[in-house]
């Protein structure tokens, strides 16, 4: 039943062209919403890049801060004299 009415169908040339350009139309539409959903992931990828980078940068600043400190009370007295600090 199916095959007959797919068959009558497939024999029109006009049917057939018309088939052509809607397979034609929904594998252009599926493309384009493939490579929307790819720039999505790609944009969500990169904000996660930069926000590792700016929490990677407080870190070193934060390591760098504490390996500038006064080891102990009499360094600080000297830092401070120095006007150092």
């Amino acid at each position: 039943m199916i095959a007959t009415l797919l068959g009558a169908i497939a024999v029109s040339p006009w049917m057939r062209a018309a088939l052509r350009y809607g397979a034609i139309a929904v594998a252009v539409l599926l493309f384009l919403l493939s490579l929307r959903r790819s720039g999505e992931r790609a944009g969500r990828l990169a904000e996660r890049l930069e926000t590792t980078e700016n929490a990677n940068d407080v870190r070193r600043r934060m390591l760098d801060a504490a390996a500038r400190r006064p080891r102990d009370r009499s360094d600080l007295a000297d830092r401070l004299r120095d006007g150092e600090f």
